[in-house]
């Protein structure tokens, strides 16, 4: 089967996040995107049919968005991703509300960029598709910069993508944008759901998005000023930014995570004892240490507990060695196995440190067991 032509950017352990084009455009719409995202999620960007690297015979005249939801799921199926976090612009937008209806097992979160629930009726989709058809492209692509980007901004890339973009398939993703229209399935979407706007989008104004945000329960809305129909081109920052916040339950996951291994009275006394001057340090250990690294399923809690006292023991962490000795148990690791990780960091860190390694875990695993009596 053909699959859609894509590029997957950070590790493969990581949650995935799947990255939808604008009709004319190839995956580099998220250029200045898709490698920030990378550092922590396994980014997958693709490209319509005809698009981009994309074979044009993936979809013909006719075709729906839904057929073009198909296409994406079948190259999540082969890429291995079950669930995946999904954001897309314009027509790739469209794809991500045909999924959150009609697939929201597959979604752990929808973006939807500079799109709509339906794009001004079938009647300006039909007569596009009909003109590229007969006359290609080129007399779209004159118009390219102001129907996407604020006067006296362009991205030369995405302009040629257009223009080499194949007639028939771009065609074909006028006929679904002309057939397309969720409105009426909009309040059943029940996966967290983020709109972002771009203020001077002339395409799909804010208005547009805004209805899906009254619509989807629960749904945010973020409009960027200085944007136009583009925006992860023209304003990337202001995009990552909205998109973090939305991906990143990081600091949220990351918190349950750090209940689950320390315990809830050492994470509330953490939490009591934060002032301004340590809350950034607190958000940094939550997001990355908890929300990224213990959330890895490459390695299960046993084996990072074991690693962590490993190298608590090696730079002499004792304080937080103790911490972590509490926090093996919690992971399953019996006060045998324990014993067996000290000693063996006797060989590799030293046998004066180990010996205090033990004095700790020896008093740890006393109260423990006074505790339980």
């Amino acid at each position: 089967m053909k699959l859609l032509n894509h590029r997957a950017e950070g590790p493969a352990s990581a949650p995935a996040l799947l990255l939808g084009p604008s009709l004319g455009t190839s995956y580099a719409l998220w250029d200045a995107v898709a490698p920030e995202l990378s550092t922590a999620h396994r980014v997958v960007r693709w490209d319509l049919p005809g698009h981009g690297g994309s074979a044009a015979d993936l979809i013909g005249a006719g075709a729906t968005v839904g057929d073009l939801a198909d296409l994406v799921l079948a190259l999540a199926d082969s890429l291995g991703i079950e669930r995946f976090a999904y954001a897309g612009v314009s027509l790739g937008g469209a794809v991500g509300l045909h999924l959150a209806v009609h697939h929201p097992e597959r979604l752990e979160s929808l973006a939807v960029l500079c799109s709509s629930a339906h794009f001004n009726g079938e009647k300006p989709w039909r007569e596009r598709a009909e003109r590229v058809r007969r006359e290609g492209l080129e007399w779209l692509v004159e118009s390219a910069d102001a129907r996407w980007f604020t006067p006296g901004f362009t991205v030369p890339r995405l302009v040629q993508d257009h223009r080499e973009a194949d007639p028939e398939a771009y065609a074909a993703c006028c006929d679904a944008l002309a057939a397309f229209d969720l409105r009426d399935r909009l309040a059943g979407i029940t996966v967290p759901t983020l709109l972002v706007a771009g203020r001077q989008d002339p395409a799909t104004p804010p208005a547009h998005l805004r209805e899906i945000a009254d619509a989807v329960p629960h749904a945010a809305l973020v409009e960027i000023p200085g944007a136009s129909h583009l925006a992860p081109a023209q304003c990337p920052e202001a995009v990552l930014t909205a998109l973090r916040t939305q991906l990143d339950g990081g600091a949220k996951r990351g918190m349950v995570v750090r209940r689950e291994v320390l315990g809830d009275a050492h994470v509330d006394r953490a939490q009591a004892r934060q002032t301004p001057f340590t809350a950034r340090f607190q958000d940094f250990i939550s997001r990355y240490a908890w929300g990224e690294i213990w959330t890895d399923p490459t390695l299960t809690r046993r084996e990072r507990s074991m690693i962590t006292l490993t190298a608590l023991v090696a730079h002499g962490h004792h304080e937080e060695l103790a911490l972590h000795v509490r926090a093996a148990r919690r992971n399953g690791l019996t006060p045998e196995e324990i014993g067996a990780v000290l000693l063996q960091t006797a060989v590799y860190c030293g046998v004066p440190a180990a010996n205090s390694a033990f004095a700790t875990a020896q008093r740890v695993l006393a109260e423990e067991e006074t505790a339980g009596e």
